[in-house]
């Protein structure tokens, strides 16, 4: 792959990461770098002439926790492929210039709230945009969409 593709993909999807198809560091250091990988388990950083790579973990926790937000704030009466289109573009553009330059295809898992919240307004929109929603297209959408997510919150009895 490497040989025929500037920027190869692996996705080795399989669990536990013992099973894996191919791990994060044979995966870099076979494409010199330029693979684009992602796994259904995590793996470690990876250093290759001491660069930095950090694999992706692709899993439908990018995508689905925001679509359902957006769909259930709109009371969308359909999910669409302009929906999920969105979605798509949105998870795209959280992607800083440092993170693709590590080598990651997805946003770090630490921003994934914030992530599903931008998704499930686009998501909205859509909805609202297309005549699908039940609801009312709220002024400010982005505050919307915050205000329908449970923060949980828990007494310290100690």
């Amino acid at each position: 792959m490497a040989e025929l593709n500037g920027r190869s993909i692996v996705f080795a999807l399989s669990n536990p990461t013992s099973k894996s198809e191919r791990s994060a560091e044979d995966a870099y250091r076979l494409t010199d770098g330029r693979a684009l990988f992602a796994s259904g388990s995590p793996f470690e950083p990876v250093f290759i002439d001491g660069k930095k790579f950090i694999p992706s973990q692709g899993n439908n926790a990018y995508i689905f926790p925001g679509l359902g937000l957006g769909i259930l704030a709109s009371a969308s009466r359909r999910v669409t492929s302009g929906m999920l289109l969105a979605a798509a573009r949105v998870l795209a553009s959280e992607l800083s210039k440092t993170d693709l330059e590590e080598g990651r295809i997805y946003p770090p898992l630490a921003r994934i709230r914030e992530v599903s919240l931008r998704i499930a307004a686009a998501v909205a929109a859509i909805a609202h945009d297309q005549g699908l929603a039940a609801t009312p297209k709220p002024a400010d959408p982005a505050s919307f969409i915050r205000a329908q997510v449970f923060e949980p919150s828990y007494r310290n009895y100690v």
